[in-house]
């Protein structure tokens, strides 16, 4: 059975920041509970309380509230009225639609002093004989009754013909609470009776006892059982609604199970029919890697022959948080898990797994991954900075003056140029043998300002 759990109480508290201590109000309706528990340990200070449509078969576990003044348990399985003499408080108790037929029962009420407002409308205690006013002399308290306001006229006519109306009352219970227990009983072989005919027609449809049926291959008998499940429950399903049965407590609460259990088969066919996705393949038996995009990320590799590098930039999401992606570069592909997810590309060459370096961009959120070449190669930059040939520098006087401009090829071997920056300085040092280092620069600087007077407050 289901029951009053802290995790529900705390949900419904998110009025109260989900402090439930300090809890004065709290709606626990349609919630499936069976039995009520713990809310006089939890919540001491509840005010309002509010518990209609569930299952709850008893009053109980409330009489600790002392601060409770409204109680709403409509729609619920209650037979009698107990447990309420705590609730000092309590000034209107709504028992609308539940089973309540031992009218007597509401005598306990005669210690809740405040009690102003009683619904008890849909029970089956309204249809005594002098029902009215067996509540109305009973409860001297009451000010309403069903939504009907009690006059002075008539609790005094009610008081006149009390003894009678309460011997009637009595005996209409003996005879409620009789043909409770024979309602009891039929419940109760009804659910034996279902039960026993649903074995029966699995075993008949099944064919259990016949010889043939252990000959069947494996495969066969399990699609023809389970297709056997399936006309039992439908068969099942229709007799269970149209079968005329009394509204009593274990009818409703046979029809919730009912319900709840016909949800659950559902869900476990739904389980069983979903099939499991295969592991993705990212290595071959042969030890070939695969590439995979499992995530369905947008990437870009940029071949960064300048530094000698292969630069992955792999778009994973901008909040996404970092401790849910986890990087492996090999020599010859990588792979990035996003949120468990593989994304694997192979590389176009060999890279240096130990000097790969991994960062977020501050600006996009986006992975960056820098992976060194394994091979080291000479940059056509360097030979342009260490050397350059007098031919290459006249072609590009000459192309200069004729006004054409020279598109510059990818190829660094076809065509190799000085840097634009030190373009000057190169022409003059022209024919003039090795080049000079630094030094000669600031000699010169020196000779050039010698005759200036140093002034230390300028």
């Amino acid at each position: 059975f289901l029951s009053v759990t802290e995790d529900l109480v705390r949900r419904r508290a998110e009025h109260n920041n989900c402090e439930i201590f300090s809890l004065e109000e709290i709606s626990l309706h349609q919630q499936e509970i069976e039995k009520l528990e713990y809310l006089d340990k939890w919540c001491r200070d509840l005010k309002i309380l509010y518990l209609q449509n569930n299952l709850i078969p008893k009053i109980e576990n409330v009489g600790r509230l002392k601060k409770l003044e409204y109680l709403n348990i409509a729609l619920n399985n209650i037979e009698r009225i107990e447990n309420l003499e705590g609730c000092e408080e309590l000034k209107k108790l709504d028992l609308t639609a539940n089973f309540i037929g031992e009218l007597s029962s509401i005598e306990v009420l005669k210690y809740n002093i405040h009690l102003k407002e009683l619904f008890l409308v849909g029970n089956p205690c309204t249809e005594f004989e002098g029902y009215r006013q067996f509540v109305v002399a009973t409860l001297h308290q009451l000010k309403c009754l069903d939504s009907k306001e009690i006059e002075r006229s008539e609790r005094i006519r009610a008081l006149q013909s009390y003894p009678e109306v309460k011997e009637k009352i009595r005996e209409q219970e003996k005879a409620y609470l009789l043909k409770r227990a024979k309602e009891k009983e039929d419940a109760q072989r009804r659910m034996q009776e279902r039960k026993d005919k649903k074995e029966n027609q699995m075993e008949s449809k099944l064919g259990i006892d016949s010889p043939d049926s252990l000959q069947d291959n494996e495969n066969p008998q399990t699609e023809r059982e389970q297709q056997t499940w399936e006309e039992v429950a439908d068969e099942e399903d229709r007799r269970f609604w149209e079968e005329p049965t009394p509204y009593t407590p274990e009818s409703r609460l046979e029809t919730h199970r009912y319900i709840e259990e016909k949800r659950r088969a559902k869900d476990n066919i739904r389980e069983s029919k979903k099939k499991e996705k295969p592991l993705r393949t990212l290595i071959t038996a042969e030890g070939k890697a695969l590439n995979v995009n499992e995530p369905k990320l947008h990437f870009s590799l940029e071949d960064d022959e300048e530094n000698n590098q292969f630069i992955l930039d792999l778009a994973v999401y901008r909040h996404l948080d970092t401790s849910l992606l986890d990087v492996d570069v090999q020599p010859s592909y990588i792979r990035v898990l996003v949120k468990g997810k593989p994304f694997q590309l192979v590389l176009p060459e060999e890279v240096k797994p130990d000097s790969s370096s991994a960062k977020r961009s501050q600006t996009t959120g986006h992975l960056v991954v820098s992976m060194p070449k394994a091979e080291e190669i000479i940059l056509a930059k360097q030979k342009v900075s260490t050397s350059i040939k007098t031919s290459d520098s006249n072609i590009l006087q000459k192309s200069t003056r004729s006004g054409q401009v020279e598109k510059l090829e990818v190829d660094p071997s076809k065509y190799s140029f000085p840097d634009v920056t030190k373009i000057i300085q190169e022409k003059e040092r022209i024919g003039q043998g090795p080049v000079r280092l630094q030094p000669a620069k600031i000699t010169e600087t020196k000779k050039s300002y010698a005759d200036i007077e140093n002034d230390e407050d300028v």
